[in-house]
């Protein structure tokens, strides 16, 4: 009797299966010092004085401004590895029957004008109108350059180190709540309300590139890693998995705007596992915690402590009110229940 297979659930592919093909199928020739493993968030390649950084990721959840998301979420990977990105290639995929000359003109317009407020070349890539997909889907591939001792790696992180958190989690998840379900929502929480939710990709903003920039700046930095998709529970599983320790992180210390908590509330959604791009992830030398929390709340960047990286064996935790438990596992970002 034939058993029915069961098919993968929407979301990240499940951290076993990623780990067991990357390592079966992957390789490091060619001077790749940092190769593909659960945590990094980019390759390094030597080029002799310099290291070359490069990284791929699609944007599918959003449609409405999916350029300017494509270009920092892409270039936020580079940021978190110390580096600068310099140059943006786009895979353009567009739905059978649903392209237009101004859909893609739009999309084209904001690539451009994102990677024109951060210095970015944009400077290839592809497009094609394709069956068997029912939105617009863009993959973004972007390369940097960092200095070989200004290298920082997900794995960096070491028990003792404290974790740092910048502006708020699931600031993707607000925006791409109120835009998805604008019409739901506007008529429950007015316009105003869900516009500000919306505008999330610009103010805080979706970019961790000064993040990045000012806390390297003011401290020694062991780990920067920006959680995404599966939100800040995953983030920090990724930064536990890469670099193998544990962590204890606090739930009263890690700041929730209250739009995302209202949005949240409103659909049943845990805002530990919602897709989190915004939020820069640090794990540094305690030493310098008061100077690098100084330096970003100075300039304009609200940044909290969060918890401490912690030996292997203590597992990863959280804790709520004086009470220990284990950190959350999203096998799927919450994000996804709003397209059920």
């Amino acid at each position: 009797m034939n058993q029915k297979v069961r098919g993968l659930p929407v979301g990240k592919l499940p951290a076993d299966i990623l780990d067991r093909l990357l390592k079966l199928y992957t390789s490091t020739q060619h001077g790749v010092v940092v190769g593909p493993s659960i945590g990094e968030d980019a390759a390094a390649v030597d080029r002799g004085d310099s290291f070359l950084l490069l990284k791929t990721d699609p944007i599918t959840f959003v449609t409405e401004d999916i350029g300017t998301y494509t270009l920092f979420i892409n270039a936020n990977d580079i940021a978190t590895m110390g580096g600068v990105p310099k140059w943006f290639l786009a895979t353009i995929l567009l739905p059978e029957k649903q392209a237009t000359e101004d859909l893609v003109e739009r999309i084209f317009h904001q690539l451009s004008s994102a990677c024109k407020k951060t210095d970015i070349s944009f400077c290839g890539g592809h497009t094609e109108i394709t069956v068997g997909i029912d939105r617009t889907v863009v993959i973004g591939m972007m390369i940097g350059e960092v200095a070989k001792n200004n290298l920082i790696t997900t794995k960096g992180a070491m028990a003792g180190d404290d974790i740092i958190m910048t502006k708020a989690i699931a600031i993707e998840g607000t925006s791409i709540i109120a835009r998805e379900r604008w019409d739901a929502l506007t008529g429950v929480f007015g316009e105003r309300f869900v516009n500000t939710c919306r505008g999330f990709t610009d103010i805080p903003g979706i970019s961790v590139l000064r993040d990045a920039q000012i806390a390297t700046a003011y401290g020694e930095i062991h780990s920067m890693h920006d959680p995404t998709e599966g939100g800040l529970a995953t983030g920090l599983s990724e930064i536990a998995t890469a670099a193998g320790v544990g962590l204890i992180v606090e739930e009263e210390c890690i700041p929730v705007f209250p739009e995302c908590q209202t949005l949240c509330s409103y659909y049943g959604l845990d805002p530990l596992g919602l897709i989190a791009s915004g939020s820069l992830l640090l794990a540094m030398n305690p030493r310098d915690t008061a100077k690098v929390l100084d330096g970003l709340n100075n300039n304009g960047i609200p940044a909290a402590k969060i918890g401490r990286i912690m030996p292997k064996e203590h597992g990863l935790k959280i804790k709520k009110h004086k009470e220990v438990a284990d950190l959350p596992v999203f096998d799927r970002d919450e994000i996804t229940k709003i397209f059920q």
